[in-house]
C-alpha cells in the first residue's frame, strides 16, 4: 500500500489568543510542524501543543520563522546568515526543551513564511538554516518545499530532507509558491485540492498558475491550519486519500 504523510502549521496562538482548531487538526494529520516562538506561540502554548500531538500520536518538529509575531512570520525581515543560523537555534532548541518536559521528542524542523520561502531561493539562507539544525542535531531532519535550494543544500551536507507539496497553495512554473497577494495564490475547495493532490501523487507533475506543470516529488503534504476552511480541507483530503488506496503515515518513519 502506499503512504503519505499529512502535515499542518500548529501551536501558531500567543498567550490567550488561539489559532486554529488544533485539537482537530491533530485527529486528521500525522505530522506537526510546532511554532517555537518566532512567528507565534509561547511556551505554555508549545507544551500544550505537543502534549496534544503526544496523546494521539502525531510525529512534531519546529516551525521556525523570522521574529516577527506582527507580521506572523509573512514578512522578510533584513537579516544575516550568522543572524537566521542563530534565530533558528534559538526557536529549535526552545520547543526540544519543552518536548523533554512534555515526553514529546521533534524530530525535524520547516521553516515557516517568508523564510521558508526565502530558503527555497536563496542558497545562502538555506545554508543558515541547515548549519543551525545541524548543530543542534544531526539527526534532526529537515522538511523542505520540493526541488528547491533548501532540500538541495541539506542533502549536500548531509542532513536528512525530506520534501513537501501544499494542498492549499499554487505553484509557479518555476515549482515557487505563488505570493499570497497574487492571483491563484491559494485553493480554497477541498475537491479542488483532492483532485489535484491525486493527479499529482499519480503523474509527479504539479499544475502551475500560468504556465506547465512542473516535475516534484512528494513525501509528505501540508494542510495549512490557520484557516477557517483548514480542518473541512484536511478531513476530505485524508478520507480521499484513504478511499483511494492510500495510507497516512509520517514521512519520518516511510
Amino acid at each position: 500500500m502506499r503512504t503519505i504523510d499529512l502535515n499542518a502549521d500548529l501551536g501558531e496562538g500567543y498567550g490567550p489568543w488561539t489559532m486554529g482548531d488544533d485539537a482537530a487538526m491533530l485527529d486528521i494529520v500525522s505530522s506537526a510542524n510546532v511554532a517555537c516562538g518566532g512567528h507565534a506561540s509561547d511556551p505554555d502554548t508549545m507544551a500544550r501543543t505537543l502534549g496534544l500531538a503526544k496523546a494521539r500520536g502525531v510525529v512534531t518538529g519546529a516551525h521556525p520563522s523570522y521574529p516577527d509575531k506582527e507580521g506572523f512570520g509573512r514578512r522578510r525581515l533584513p537579516s544575516t546568515p550568522d543572524e537566521i543560523e542563530h534565530f533558528v537555534a534559538a526557536q529549535v532548541g526552545a520547543l526540544i526543551a519543552i518536548g523533554r518536559l512534555v515526553g514529546q521528542p521533534v524530530t525535524y524542523v520547516k521553516p515557516h513564511g517568508a523564510l521558508g520561502n526565502v530558503a527555497a531561493a536563496e542558497v545562502p539562507v538555506a545554508a543558515a538554516i541547515v548549519r543551525a539544525v545541524r548543530a543542534i542535531d544531526p539527526g534532526l531532519a529537515i522538511l523542505a518545499i520540493s526541488g528547491t535550494a533548501l532540500e538541495t543544500v541539506a542533502r549536500g551536507e548531509g542532513v536528512p530532507a525530506y520534501s513537501e507539496i501544499f494542498a492549499d497553495r499554487g505553484y509557479t512554473p518555476a515549482g515557487q509558491l505563488v505570493p499570497r497577494a497574487e492571483p491563484g495564490a491559494m485553493i480554497t475547495d477541498p475537491g479542488a485540492a483532492s483532485d489535484r493532490l491525486l493527479a499529482f501523487l499519480d503523474s509527479g507533475d504539479m499544475p502551475t498558475v500560468g504556465g506547465a506543470p512542473v516535475r516534484l516529488a512528494a513525501d509528505s503534504v501540508c494542510i495549512h491550519g490557520d484557516s477557517d476552511h483548514a480542518v473541512a480541507m484536511a478531513r476530505h483530503i485524508r478520507e480521499r486519500f484513504l478511499a483511494c488506496g492510500l495510507a497516512i503515515a509520517p514521512f519520518m518513519g516511510l
